[in-house]
């Protein structure tokens, strides 16, 4: 016991002892260096704290220095926040630096937008007074935007949640007014929860409207709703998260997704962005064979953390569609269902950690455990999986499968399409639905070609000069590709024709 007293008693000696400052300092003599002479924080919305961004200041010289005075020029108004070697606050006085070294100058702000005469909004760190004084800039871009929130109760102030099918859920949101049914370009729109659309409502998304998702929130169109998202070729319309930061801006995961429910119907989406999402689009609805559920045009999802669409027994039918990068699959087109894509490219180049799923994933069934604990598959009808002159590729050896269980149709036809099927293992093999030289249902079928995409790191995938699909199209009723670009004489296979490039 005698020990273990004996070594706490030399802890805290340690301890005080190193906080004592028992070296000796000059006053600064302004010849501080900084890692950058402005600090940018990018684009923050207003009211919404920005990350944090660092300063490194350095003292080159040879002896230890006292800086008097480290300060923001609009003092205790400022909207900038800075932490100075661990110490939070807008005035610091007396900060040492030792010869040879530096220390960390942190910055953050929060804006209302409300409260400054100029969107570009700036203020200076000050580094000491006098002749010694130096500075570095900030400067923020602070946008107003619509913001729609979740209520509370008030009693016990807890945030709303939804109820769908007039059960109560734990999904915080709510229905959307009928004043909020239009959302415009006028002001970026920001989403905390769910922002639900009900039944018999339609909610119509404006050219070149930009919506903003915080973390955990996203869309629902509930049953007999409608989501029309009327972008153009000039004015997409984008869904991201609320972090503008650029270094936020291939991270996915940071909102949930667009959920159209069991029963939405007539939905349309032309000319989007919807990125770094969990799941870009995730859509239950079960509809007709003739009437779709979705009609996607002219539309990228890139980089989502599981998904780009998650489909369950439903009807889409879609062209000049670009889905990249996702966590599982680029599309699952799941538990049977009516699925028509043309000119469209899968493309999964996922880094962020090992993907078990191929880009494109099509099967009629789904599994459940009983009330017994028994494992049970059921099958639904496959009515149509029409593939034409789509890529389907990425950075594993499989991209594109077929997964057929009997008992229900499984109606299917690929043709002018490029797939990525390096079947190493011969885990197909004998796999009809797979057997791209002698099943019918394929038509001229180019096997592991090279797709020459611009830049798949970057989600760039127009195609170069040296691809495999130039020229390798069946016309269509889409003459004009994802860009613009006209394809009636000379249609390359996927959602753009080829460019020459580096």
């Amino acid at each position: 016991m005698r020990y273990f007293i004996s070594f706490i008693i030399c802890i805290v000696l340690i301890s005080i002892s190193s906080c004592r400052k028992d070296f000796s300092t000059i006053p600064n003599f302004g010849k501080l260096e900084f890692s950058k002479d402005t600090v940018f924080l990018d684009t923050v919305f207003t009211n919404i704290g920005s990350a944090t961004y660092n300063l490194k200041v350095y003292n080159r010289g040879d002896k230890a220095i006292t800086i008097p005075k480290i300060a923001l020029e609009n003092g205790t108004n400022s909207n900038y926040r800075l932490n100075v070697d661990g110490i939070p606050g807008k005035e610091f006085n007396d900060i040492d630096i030792l010869a040879k070294d530096s220390i960390y100058v942190f910055v953050e702000t929060t804006i209302d937008a409300n409260s400054v005469t100029n969107p570009l909004y700036t203020d200076r760190i000050l580094f000491d007074t006098g002749i010694n004084q130096q500075d570095v800039d900030l400067v923020t871009l602070v946008q107003d935007a619509n913001f729609i929130f979740p209520g509370r109760d008030p009693i016990n102030m807890k945030i709303d949640s939804l109820t769908l099918d007039g059960q109560p859920t734990t999904i915080k949101g709510r229905f959307l007014t009928d004043a909020e049914l239009n959302i415009t370009n006028t002001k970026p729109t920001v989403i905390y929860g769910y922002a639900a659309v009900a039944a018999n409502k339609t909610l119509t998304i404006d050219a070149g409207a930009r919506i903003h998702f915080h973390s955990n929130s996203g869309l629902i169109i509930d049953d007999k709703a409608t989501l029309k998202v009327n972008g153009t070729l000039s004015e997409k319309v984008v869904f991201e998260g609320d972090r503008l930061e650029n270094s936020f801006s291939r991270i996915p995961g940071q909102w949930g997704t667009i959920w159209m429910r069991a029963g939405s119907k007539e939905n349309e989406i032309k000319h989007a962005q919807i990125k770094n999402g969990i799941i870009g689009i995730l859509i239950d609805s079960i509809g007709s064979n003739s009437a779709p559920t979705l009609k996607l045009e002219n539309t990228e999802i890139y980089n989502n953390s599981n998904f780009g669409i998650l489909a369950r027994e439903t009807n889409i039918e879609a062209h000049n569609v670009v889905i990249g990068s996702a966590g599982q699959a680029s599309l699952a087109a799941t538990v049977g269902g009516t699925y028509n894509f043309t000119h469209s490219t899968f493309a999964n180049f996922w880094n962020n950690g090992i993907r078990q799923l191929p880009a494109v994933l099509v099967n009629n069934f789904f599994v459940y455990q009983n009330e017994n604990g028994q494992e049970i598959t059921e099958t639904r009808d496959l009515h149509a999986a029409n593939f034409t002159n789509c890529i389907f590729d990425g950075n594993n050896n499989i991209e594109f499968v077929l997964d057929k269980v009997d008992g229900s149709l499984f109606n299917f036809n690929v043709r002018n399409s490029m797939i990525s099927f390096n079947d190493t293992g011969n885990n197909f093999n004998g796999v009809l639905e797979l057997d791209f030289d002698n099943n019918p249902n394929y038509q001229n079928i180019i096997l592991n070609g090279f797709s020459n995409f611009r830049e798949t790191n970057r989600e760039d995938f127009i195609i170069g000069k040296d691809s495999d699909a130039i020229n390798k199209a069946t016309s269509t009723l889409f003459n004009l590709d994802i860009l613009g670009v006209d394809r009636s004489s000379t249609p390359d296979i996927g959602a753009y024709q080829h460019i020459s490039f580096d």
